[in-house]
């Protein structure tokens, strides 16, 4: 348990991190007359992910699940992988990413890196991870609460937030 919460602790501090470049990166973008889109939406999203940050943590501590090699090992290559699918988003869209919805008129779509690929790579991450980080340690019931609350939030919110956004910066380039 103490190594899980390590991991998690990390995977939250990573957040911060995340947090910090994003907020640089918002404030570059306004400079340049950047748009936001979905500002109703974002908050409903920080409360899920550091939820399921928390409820990794309880359920673990609280429902005492055991850690299962089996399934503990393989789910953390995969929660390691999605961090390098994350920083491979992160370093092809450079200033032009966020993790609030914001797009600058006249940088056009990133097609390049990951986006050659899928139109959102990053919610590959975001679902895989969902998955992967809490079964971990079993936590079983974070994952699957997580992935059905994440998969309203982005199909019904986000994604088609980012399509208006950027069917919107299209126009304009």
């Amino acid at each position: 348990m103490i190594w899980f919460t390590v991991l998690i602790l990390a995977t939250g501090a990573e957040r911060i991190v995340e947090v910090v470049l994003s907020n640089r990166h918002a404030a570059w973008a306004f400079e340049r007359g950047g748009r936001e889109y979905g500002q109703r939406h974002y908050p409903f999203m920080v409360v899920l992910h550091t939820g399921m940050l928390l409820a990794c943590l309880a359920e673990v501590f609280f429902a005492d699940r055991p850690f299962l090699p089996l399934l503990g090992w393989p789910m953390l290559a995969i929660a390691l992988a999605c961090q390098g699918l994350r920083y491979w988003c992160i370093g092809t869209l450079g200033r032009q990413w966020n993790a609030r919805v914001i797009v600058v008129p006249g940088l056009g779509r990133v097609t390049g890196g990951p986006y050659r690929f899928l139109t959102h790579p990053n919610y590959v991450v975001v679902i895989a991870e969902g998955i992967a980080l809490p079964l971990v340690h079993t936590a079983w019931v974070t994952a699957l609460v997580f992935t059905v609350l994440n998969a309203i939030l982005l199909f019904g919110f986000r994604i088609p937030t980012e399509e208006r956004a950027l069917t919107a910066l299209d126009a304009v380039a």
